[in-house]
């Protein structure tokens, strides 16, 4: 008799068994009949590919471990089969979620009953010789596994449909109601299957889900696995080669535990103390280390110790209160500063050891403290109600359902100083791209007002409390908001309502706020050391610093058209001849539209069309919001651009676009559950828009 088969390891391969599981594993069962022992060479190679496939498939992880998965032996008779299926206990498997894959030669008898064929199978005989494939699922179904997923992959397969349906009424009410029951099969009742033909779907959906759909959950939906397994059909093929989903018993809409999503990417957590909002796809990251690229493990920022002191000083002590708003003309690094205090203020991300690096290099009392931050929040393009509750999940507290005439801010609000009131230790909350919001004036009427109660010096609070000192703790705000350089000291004189910008609003809301500039005189040595930075990699420390020197004037204050012209510089064999030829003078002097300008010529080198990347960036910049998603809607709107040029080959364009030299421009986000793109600053977004960028005469 042949032993059971075995355990995957983490790399997919198949292993020993363990246990029959616990409540929260996931299991993958593989039957497949390879080898009838007729010579079919073809057919073992086509089940091989389907095994090959589901295996890759299911090992993928995210936020749980992959699913251990039990490939059955070569099964020759029906006795065989009984003894994979008692011996693995898939009758009584416990388990967050189980999964059954079979596949094989499939048989319809006279009866409308299906059969799993093996290669001892009679024709004459086939009630004792084969399996009935319903008592295969039902095995799984029946189970007490929370979640179940049977795909049945042989010929004729759409039969079972009938028999499952009386079946199916004799699994207990109670199950039925609280799991999640789902059997698909791979063609109708009257069809036969290519062997081949579902494991080339199979590649082809899971190659989707890794690049063009861009599903940032960890698991799919029913709909979403069928819908990108089946746009890889042909229109004569969708009758017969489609998927059916025979039992239903789960939301066609909602994530299904069965069904790990391949282009799952868990973000690194660097808010292990809770910090609200703040896993945008490495947001906080990206803006903290200055990268240009998301697999670059580099730190780029340096410098700006006195701002850096200033943070932590007034992040220091459970006591503390204060507001900060840190303000600076756009692209000059407001949000790198405020994400370094949220980065090196998380205990977790700290143990990273491009974290580690970073605190080592810079001055000890520029670090602010573990856990200093409590909540991070970036309020670009998000309402006022957002911001409320991402700052009240990020204090430990949960919405409440507003009644029908109440606003849902001001509960919220109330929630957020009520927690403040009983906290036992002080709270710090980041607030970046105010400017940005879209509900900026509610943000501070509603919000931040309430606030000040909990932020002012206790000497300005009217009537302090007697135990204020050893009472809750206060509350630091730093707020991130844009705002016009002043080109000399305004000399106290007070601009009037129509000429206000947020940071005077502000200042009126938090009279005793301290105000700092990123784009003072003093950041122009802080953008030389980030070129050098940018450029160092394989280049001679003393040309990266010489040709730094010679851009940092030009690129000052904008940190953004810094590291455009550094990620230029840093491909170029003679990066101080590059930076002293006089038409890339002319370009870097045209800022960041310049610098944008000769990348899109450059492009082309790539095997990326100057038009065809000009009309991405572009539609990216048009989508407004969050961004605009790959899957079937960039394409679309960047087709609008190219007028009346087809491209036919979008998913390939953007491909090279997200992984060639334009990808620096662009930043990413999540909406929707789906990964969607824009340009990395409103500066190029306007730029885009404008749409004259290729106009100007230009040599790269």
């Amino acid at each position: 008799m042949r032993s059971p088969g075995g355990e995957v390891d983490r790399s997919g391969a198949f292993g020993t068994v363990g246990e029959d599981g616990d409540a929260s594993q996931r299991t993958l069962f593989v039957l497949a009949v390879a080898d009838y022992g007729d010579g079919d060479e073809d057919f073992t190679k086509g089940v091989n590919e389907q095994v090959d496939v589901v295996s890759a498939w299911w090992s993928t992880s995210g936020l749980e471990p992959a699913f251990r998965q039990v490939r059955a032996p070569e099964l020759m008779t029906r006795d065989e089969v009984e003894d994979f299926v008692r011996a693995e206990n898939i009758r009584t498997m416990r388990g967050d979620a189980l999964v059954l894959f079979i596949t094989g030669h499939g048989m319809a008898a006279s009866s409308k009953t299906h059969y799993l064929v093996l290669p001892a199978s009679d024709k004459n005989r086939k009630i004792n010789t084969s399996v009935r494939t319903v008592d295969l699922v039902a095995a799984a179904l029946d189970s007490h596994a929370d979640n179940v997923l049977v795909i049945v992959n042989t010929c004729y397969a759409g039969q079972i449909r009938g028999e499952l349906a009386d079946m199916f009424h004799d699994i207990s009410k109670t199950r039925r109601g609280r799991c999640k029951l789902d059997v698909l099969v791979t063609c109708d009742h009257d069809s036969p299957v290519r062997v081949r033909r579902f494991p080339t779907l199979l590649k082809a959906a899971f190659h989707r889900l890794r690049t063009t759909a861009g599903i940032t959950r960890p698991h799919l939906s029913m709909s979403e696995f069928m819908t990108e397994f089946e746009k890889g059909l042909r229109p004569e093929e969708r009758r017969h080669h489609q998927l059916h989903r025979v039992i239903d018993n789960s939301s066609f809409t909602e994530p299904n535990p069965c069904l790990p999503n391949p282009g799952y990417r868990p973000v690194p957590e660097i808010f292990g103390s809770g910090l609200a909002n703040t896993g945008i796809d490495g947001y906080w990251l990206d803006r903290a280390t200055g990268r240009t690229q998301d697999n670059d493990s580099g730190w780029y920022f340096k410098g700006r110790d006195d701002l850096n002191r200033t943070i932590a000083s007034l992040l220091s002590g459970p006591q503390s209160r204060g507001v900060l708003l840190l303000t600076g003309s756009a692209g000059s690094g407001k949000s790198a500063v405020l994400a370094r205090a949220v980065v090196l203020s998380d205990p977790v991300f700290r143990e990273a050891p491009v974290c580690k690096a970073a605190m080592e290099q810079a001055p000890e009392d520029t670090v602010p403290g573990a856990e200093s931050v409590t909540v991070a929040v970036l309020a670009r393009r998000r309402s006022a109600a957002q911001v409320a509750t991402d700052i009240l999940t990020g204090l430990g507290g949960t919405a409440q359902t507003p009644g029908a005439s109440d606003d849902p801010v001001v509960v919220w609000v109330a929630q957020i100083c009520e927690i403040l009131r009983t906290r036992g230790e002080g709270a710090a909350v980041v607030l970046d791209g105010l400017d940005e919001c879209d509900e900026r004036q509610d943000i501070i009427d509603k919000i931040l007002t309430p606030l000040k109660e909990f932020s002012e010096p206790l000497y300005r609070v009217p009537q302090p409390r007697a135990d204020a000192e050893t009472g809750p703790g206060g509350l630091r705000l730093l707020i991130g908001v844009r705002s016009s350089r002043p080109a000399s000291d305004p000399g106290g004189v007070r601009l009037d309502k129509q000429e206000r910008g947020l940071v005077e609003i502000l200042k009126e809301t938090f009279p005793s706020a301290r105000v700092e500039r990123t784009d003072d005189e003093g950041t122009k040595t802080d953008i030389e050391h980030y070129i050098a930075a940018l450029i160092g990699n394989g280049v001679n420390p003393g040309a990266a610093a010489e040709a730094a020197a010679v851009v940092a004037p030009e690129a000052w204050p904008s940190f953004l058209d810094a590291r455009i012209a550094g990620e230029q510089l840093k491909g170029e064999s003679d990066p101080v001849g590059r930076a002293k030829d006089p038409q890339w003078q002319k370009l870097l002097k045209g800022g960041t539209t310049g610098l944008l300008r000769r990348d899109l010529l450059l492009v082309a080198d790539e095997g990326l069309p100057t038009d065809v990347a000009h009309a991405l960036l572009r539609a990216s910049a048009f989508a407004g919001g969050l961004g605009v998603p790959w899957a079937n809607i960039w394409p679309r709107m960047a087709q609008v651009f190219m007028g009346r040029t087809q491209v036919d080959n979008w998913d390939e364009m953007i491909a090279k676009l997200l992984s060639g030299r334009l990808n620096g421009y662009l930043t990413h986000d999540h909406q929707d559950d789906r990964r969607v793109y824009r340009p990395a600053h409103d500066k190029l977004s306007e730029a885009l828009i404008d749409g004259r960028l290729l106009d100007s005469e230009d040599a790269a």
